[in-house]
């Protein structure tokens, strides 16, 4: 006789069936679940990272811009002192020029006329004095035209005076001259 089975092997089979995709299921499933936390911690890993570098990047930034503003600083420092420099080194070659002016002045001043006032405002040298004739102070100004130290004396005003304080003067003169530097002097004026 012919050999029937009767016992219910296909549900066996499927039941065989389904247990193995449900650990096929649950293995992938887990799988899935690791790499997807191994994939969150790296890409947590590298934020945090990039987050550190930042911070760091941040601080440093920090740093080169105080040194940036000191360094700003540091420059408006020099220029200033290159300009306190320059002021200085023009007032030590200018030194001598003031005492060549009054030298000039002095040797310029003809008999009967002498000054009051001699006042120097930059290159502008305004005079006020006494002369006894108005021939004097013609003379004196062809003087300051003269002399390779001055140039363009102006006469500003003349008034005719016979007070005691200006010893017996009959003119009491205003005029303003120029001060220059002779071209030679000019040259070696740094080196007195």
């Amino acid at each position: 006789m012919a050999r029937i089975n009767l016992l219910p092997w296909r549900e066996e089979l499927r039941e065989e069936r389904k247990q193995r995709f449900l650990v096929a299921l649950a293995t992938v499933l887990v799988v899935a679940v690791g790499a997807i936390f191994m994939g969150n911690q790296y890409l947590n890993g590298a934020i945090e990272e990039q987050r550190t570098r930042n911070d760091y990047i941040r601080k440093e930034i920090a740093i080169l811009d105080a040194r940036i503003k000191e360094i700003r600083e540091l420059k408006t420092r020099r220029q200033q002192l290159l300009e306190r420099m320059k002021i200085i080194q023009d007032l030590q070659g200018n030194r001598p020029i003031s005492g060549r002016i009054f030298d000039q002045l002095a040797q310029t001043l003809p008999d009967g006329v002498y000054f009051k006032t001699v006042k120097m405002l930059g290159k502008s040298i305004s005079i006020e004095g006494a002369a006894e004739s108005n021939n004097r102070v013609s003379n004196l100004m062809r003087n300051l035209d003269a002399s390779p130290w001055m140039t363009s004396s102006t006469l500003n005003q003349v008034k005719a005076n016979s007070t005691a304080d200006t010893r017996d003067q009959s003119n009491v003169f205003q005029l303003t001259v120029q001060q220059t530097e002779p071209a030679v002097a000019g040259s070696a004026g740094a080196k007195p």
